[in-house]
């Protein structure tokens, strides 16, 4: 590899979330479970229609642009690509060219060159059976806003790490889903050996294939150099199944889609929308968020990671030590367990460990409530106070926890009905290590005898009886007492 050096650029197609289509008024619902419903006219380019821009989908594509550090164009327009698929109900796709919204910014050090608008395309849809292809137009007319990066990426890690924070920035600003699996967020990857000839990479749907397929297409390139073969500027797919790129078609130059302004649509000033107001109401991003948990809950950064990658489980752990800033304050010298090492446990192992099981994640409800399964942080922090309180053990959190991920009941009452609080009644601790010493009296023997070991055996005997509802260190204490 020393004498061939990979390049790599992105082009990252995203779907806008907004309510309407980019150029007409249909629900913007590619993924309706009737075809071609959420159609009309304008998208489906009957003639004599005329288009209308989508504000909300331009001030999200500016919302991008700030967040990348670009340059929002002063002036900028639609343009027509021409070209012929049966997913194209126009034979031309609405898109820009020479002035797009963005220009410029920046992304873990690889430069952006561009960041523009365009509609999607319908959807294809394959039987074999009938050796037939039917088209599902709920998609024609989606807002698409396109990224390409400057070929400033060297690897396949490099280049798969950048999608991967673009999809959490995108979800962060709440633009865009950005779901692979739906074709919310879709990769293609220009590679080429020594700055040399560019192969374009197409049907990337994961960043695991992104990563792969990158890889391939560089040991392809560099074992056809090592044989004297010219590289062809073409465009290739990826399959999955084989873990090859294959060969589709040449690769179009940009005159080949013979853009020209699009008629329809006049240019516009971009300070038509209020960029100052936008750019001060941008949200915390994965970074700076990153770098405050850090700072605040002196957290790992390792431990902020797992939170910030999924911004609803990073807000519910912000709510839960909210809800348990004013227990902490007031008994801040009783506390002998670490509060935010608690919340951070119990939720990103055990709640997410039961979200996994069932295939589910957080969700916000109706009235901005985040909720694992039916647990309100408000109510998971509940259930912290009875660890810091000591009137539950982990046993018992554990299967409280449960309780109230099919039930979202409060973990208090839980407890009372269920009868897991712990025991700490002297008299009722005394009576049980009396009976565990009367069965176990071997064991106290080899204890005088100068085996300390002994005592967690003893104490292990106790929980069980106790059924798990005992305090390890108040009984380990009075097992000393009392032998």
């Amino acid at each position: 590899m020393e004498n061939y050096k990979p390049t790599i650029g992105l082009e990252i197609h995203a779907e806008l979330k907004t309510k309407t289509k980019m150029f007409c008024s249909c629900p913007n619902n590619p993924f309706n479970i009737l075809p071609n419903t959420n159609v009309c006219p304008i998208c489906l380019a009957h003639p004599g229609t005329l288009p209308t821009i989508n504000e909300e989908a331009v001030k999200k594509v500016i919302m991008v642009g700030m967040a990348l550090g670009g340059k929002i164009s002063e002036i900028t327009k639609f343009d027509r690509k021409n070209y012929f698929y049966p997913d194209l109900p126009k034979g031309y796709q609405i898109s820009q060219y020479d002035k797009p919204l963005v220009v410029g910014g920046i992304l873990n050090n690889i430069k952006i060159r561009r960041i523009h608008l365009e509609e999607d395309t319908g959807t294809l849809i394959h039987d074999d059976k009938s050796n037939e292809s039917l088209v599902d137009f709920n998609r024609a007319g989606v807002p698409l806003m396109e990224l390409v990066t400057e070929p400033d990426i060297r690897s396949a890690e490099e280049a798969k790490k950048f999608c991967e924070d673009l999809q959490l920035i995108l979800r962060y600003l709440d633009v865009s889903e950005a779901d692979m699996e739906k074709g919310e967020m879709r990769l293609e990857a220009n590679v080429s050996i020594n700055m040399g000839t560019k192969v374009e990479i197409k049907n990337i749907n994961s960043f695991k294939s992104l990563y792969s397929a990158i890889n391939y297409e560089i040991e392809r390139q560099i074992y056809c150099l090592k044989k004297g073969e010219k590289i062809i500027q073409e465009t290739r797919g990826w399959d999955d199944v084989l873990e090859k790129t294959f060969s589709q078609r040449s690769k179009e130059e940009s005159h080949d889609y013979r853009y020209f302004p699009e008629p329809d649509l006049p240019q516009f000033e971009t300070s038509f929308f209020d960029l100052e107001y936008i750019k001060n109401s941008l949200p915390e991003l994965p970074q700076q968020k990153l770098e405050r948990f850090d700072r605040e809950y002196n957290l790992s950064n390792k431990q902020a990671e797992v939170l910030i990658k999924n911004k609803l489980i990073a807000d519910f752990f912000e709510e839960a030590i909210s809800e348990l800033k004013l227990y902490i304050k007031d008994n801040q010298n009783k506390i002998d367990k670490n509060p935010i090492n608690l919340v951070y446990n119990y939720l990103t192992s055990d709640l997410m460990g039961m979200l996994n099981e069932v295939k589910k994640d957080f969700v916000k409800s109706e009235n901005d409530l985040i909720l694992a399964g039916k647990i309100k942080a408000a109510n998971f922090a509940k259930l912290i106070d009875l660890i810091l309180e000591e009137k539950i053990g982990s046993r018992q959190a554990k299967d409280i926890l449960k309780i109230m991920f099919e039930t979202g009941n409060d973990p208090k009452e839980i407890m009372k009905q269920e009868g897991l609080e712990t025991i700490s009644d002297d008299n009722v601790l005394e009576e049980i290590i009396k009976i565990v010493f009367l069965e176990n009296q071997e064991a106290i023997n080899d204890y005088k005898k100068g085996k300390e070991s002994v005592l967690q055996y003893l104490v292990g005997k106790t929980m069980a009886k106790l059924k798990g509802r005992g305090n390890p260190s108040l009984i380990l204490q009075k097992i000393k007492d009392m032998i």
